[in-house]
């Protein structure tokens, strides 16, 4: 980590803007899954919350790419985590009963809001990201990145669950904004000249430059498939409030656990990946570290006692902190810096729209067929997804890290 030295204290800015902000979303999302299910005590409720903050931010990733190249590539972040923070305080004031008319619309009325902030974040995060640092720190600063998100991981839904069981709902979302208003702090405090802005162009016609960038590049492509289809299928954080009360029969306390679990195996892969960065073989170390995601994944799914499920997760985050860490170096090497708001939106739409969409289908999944055989099935199609990307995407698979610098 020695390169920090040499930043200007601009890199731990950033790093602080994205750690408080993965706090915020984390603790919210913890407190919106247990509001919701202990309204309804339906696993479609749960899925449904990924629709209401998928729909905003499907529709808006592309033009945030857009508005972060041309104008500002920080304004845009804070004004998005001031919005995080009114939509927490918001669900503060439901949690009240300050807030008269059908909760459950306002719940997913404020998801959604929060959705169109999260477009955001990551154009505003990856562009400063290649300003403050060079190159050749990328692969070592990827990680260190990593590992500070997946802290965020790990200590949100712990804090969300720790403060919805001994202080309410109302602490966690009041929690939640005032982490957000110190993630807009952060990013307001970076002292760094922006580069000049990307050529003006109509903005349909920069949106789609960006696309066709993302899709014409196997390498690139195929990165963001896999993952996007493994978290899609993969993801079981979704029904883990229907876990902890209808299999391990614990409180919210476990739900903060287990949704802890796999950042904190992702934080131990990124802190490893820090000191010893992923070079040689690097599209068979990211193809098998989805593989054994899945397989981690329905291992959960099969799992009775919750001390065994808290170990799976745990090992699914491993398996996950390394695809993270190769998928973040590979599109931070081969994109412009022009084209960095873009590219990261697509990715975005790739990445953060999967988690949405792949809440609701575990939702809709364990409503048709229940919930273990859901998760197990999740499991199996992220095994099938790494077999078809390694064989449809040579190049990726043959990818050795050192060929982009």
């Amino acid at each position: 980590m020695q390169f920090l030295n040499h930043s200007n204290n601009d890199f731990v800015k950033l790093l602080s803007f994205r750690m408080l902000i993965v706090l915020a979303y984390q603790i919210m999302a913890v407190v919106v899954g247990w509001h919701i299910y202990e309204l309804t005590h339906d696993t479609l409720a749960l899925g449904l919350i990924g629709l209401a903050e998928v729909i905003p931010y499907f529709s808006s990733a592309l033009f945030a790419g857009y508005v972060t190249d041309h104008y500002s590539r920080r304004m845009f972040g804070v004004l998005a985590s001031l919005m995080v923070s009114g939509c927490a305080l918001t669900l503060c004031a439901l949690s009240e009963g300050w807030i008269s008319g059908n909760t459950l619309w306002w719940l997913y009325g404020a998801i959604a809001f929060n959705g169109l902030a999260r477009a955001f974040f990551s154009p505003s995060y990856s562009s400063m990201f290649a300003i403050i640092l060079p190159r050749e720190h990328y692969a070592r600063a990827s990680s260190i990145g990593s590992s500070v998100f997946q802290f965020g991981l790990v200590a949100g839904p712990a804090l969300g669950g720790i403060l919805t069981g001994w202080a309410g709902k109302s602490a966690g979302y009041g929690v939640s904004a005032l982490l957000s208003l110190g993630a807009a702090a952060a990013l307001m405090s970076l002292k760094v000249k922006e580069p000049p802005k990307a050529e003006s162009a109509p903005i349909l016609t920069s949106i789609a430059e960006g696309v066709r960038f993302v899709f014409s590049n196997q390498i690139m492509l195929g990165a963001l498939s896999l993952d996007m289809f493994a978290v899609l299928f993969g993801g079981a954080v979704a029904l883990l409030p229907a876990f902890i009360q209808d299999i391990y029969h614990y409180g919210p306390e476990g739900l903060g656990i287990l949704r802890a679990a796999p950042a904190i195996g992702a934080l131990i892969t990124g802190l490893i990946l820090s000191r010893h960065a992923i070079n040689l073989h690097a599209g068979r170390w990211l193809l098998g570290s989805v593989a054994g995601f899945g397989l981690c994944i329905i291992a959960f799914a099969l799992s009775v006692n919750i001390h065994v499920a808290g170990v799976l997760l745990l090992l699914s985050g491993i398996f996950d902190g390394i695809s993270v860490v190769m998928r973040t170096t590979i599109i931070q090497l081969t994109t412009p810096d022009t084209m960095r708001g873009r590219v990261s939106a697509v990715n975005g739409i790739f990445i953060g729209s999967s988690n949405e969409l792949g809440a609701l289908e575990s939702g809709i999944a364990a409503r048709l067929i229940g919930l273990v055989p859901s998760v197990v099935f999740g499991g199996v199609m992220t095994l099938a997804v790494v077999a078809a990307t390694a064989k449809l995407a040579p190049k990726l698979r043959r990818l050795e890290l050192h060929q982009l610098y």
